[in-house]
Order: structure tokens, then C-alpha cells, then sequence
């Protein structure tokens, strides 16, 4: 058991090297990254809230959001080599589940939307990208190798493979992923933008068409 958990932490700190190309040195990512911290801290209040122990699992949730200002609730379901970067003001809910490989940035939200009972916080799959700032709200599915553009808000199912973008979220082609899978922050569109640039080619040739008439 123990030696299982080693592997996990080796794998954690692996994913910030592989990731986060400002990571230099084991020092800096042991004692300087405050999403590494948050993520081991809640990997102990998770087992021990598993285990039916009171109290503990979000007293140490608290502490945790204190010091690093990331708030993971213990009964959040977290797979394997989740990163959080930069990490400030993130917040994952109760019922949250996350999938392997997941990178999400500051401020990200994974909430609900009310004050119902049971499964209410998203479910996020595999090699998911969250951007700076996106809210995914509800009891929602995100498929594998989504990627959420910085300050969207996603309400809805998002299929996999896809790019979402926008307030409300909405979905946009998939070409502004890169080879390497990921996600150009500065190359994603703005759907309302285009919708409105269609919009005016069709008024365009409407007035076209009217001179052409009288």
C-alpha cells in the first residue's frame, strides 16, 4: 500500500514536469506548487471520508483551501495524474468525478447548480483540458479530450472531442486543438462573432438581391 502510494505521488509530480514547462527542479515542484499540494492533501481526506471517518476529511479540506487556496471537496472522485496549474480560487464540488489526465487552470469551477441532493457536480472524462476561469456546472457529462475554453460556462453534456467555448458554452470545431492535443488559448473563436459575421454576409446579399430587383 504503501508503495502503491509512492507511485502515485511520483506520478503526480511527473505530470507538472511534463506539462508545465516553467517547472525546473524537484524542489521548486514539491514545495512551490500549490496544486500538488491541494491534490495530496485531498487524496487523504478522500480515503478517510472512504473510510466513514467524521470531521477530519473537511477540516483537512479546509486547511488545504487556506493554504493554497485551491477547495476540493473530500468526496470529490479524482483520477490518475490530475494537474491543476497555477491553482488560485479553483473549486471542485462534492460530487465532482474526474478522469485521468486531466489539466485544468486558475479559477476553474466544477459546481452545481442549486441545491438538489445527490449527483450534482459534473462528471469530467479523460485527457480533459479546463481553461483559465471556466465554470462547468450541474450534474453534466464532459466526454474525452474536451477541451473548455478560458471563461466559458458549460451547462451542458459536451460530446467528446470537442471545443467549447463561449457564455453559455458552446461547441466549435475541432481544428483549434494542436497535434500534440493542446489547447491554443489564442486561436479559439468567438461563436457569437461568427454567427454575427453570417449574418451580415446574408443581409449583404439580401440588399444585393433587392437592387438587382428594382
Amino acid at each position: 500500500m504503501i508503495f502503491r502510494a509512492f507511485n502515485k505521488i511520483k506520478e503526480d509530480i511527473n505530470v507538472i514536469y511534463e506539462k508545465d514547462p516553467a517547472a525546473n527542479n524537484i524542489l521548486e515542484v514539491i514545495f512551490c506548487y500549490p496544486g500538488l499540494h491541494a491534490l495530496l492533501a485531498h487524496r487523504v481526506a478522500h480515503k478517510l471520508r472512504y473510510w466513514k471517518i467524521p470531521f477530519l476529511p473537511r477540516l483537512i479540506s479546509y486547511v488545504t483551501r487556506i493554504i493554497t487556496g485551491i477547495e476540493i471537496h473530500p468526496g470529490a472522485s479524482i483520477g490518475n495524474r490530475f494537474f491543476i496549474d497555477h491553482g488560485e480560487g479553483v473549486v471542485i464540488g462534492e460530487t465532482t468525478i474526474i478522469g485521468d489526465d486531466v489539466l485544468i487552470y486558475q479559477q476553474v469551477t466544477l459546481g452545481g447548480t442549486g441545491k438538489e441532493h445527490g449527483k450534482r457536480h459534473p462528471t469530467i472524462g479523460n485527457n480533459v483540458i479546463i481553461g483559465a476561469g471556466a465554470k462547468v456546472l450541474g450534474n453534466i457529462t464532459i466526454g474525452d479530450n474536451v477541451r473548455i475554453g478560458a471563461g466559458s460556462v458549460v451547462i451542458d453534456d459536451v460530446p467528446e472531442m470537442s471545443t467549447v467555448v463561449g457564455v453559455p458554452g458552446k461547441i466549435v470545431h475541432q481544428n483549434f486543438i494542436n497535434q500534440d492535443g493542446v489547447l491554443m488559448h489564442n486561436r479559439i473563436p468567438d461563436p457569437i462573432a461568427c454567427e454575427l459575421n453570417r449574418l451580415k454576409y446574408e443581409v449583404q446579399e439580401l440588399k444585393e438581391k433587392l437592387t438587382q430587383n428594382n
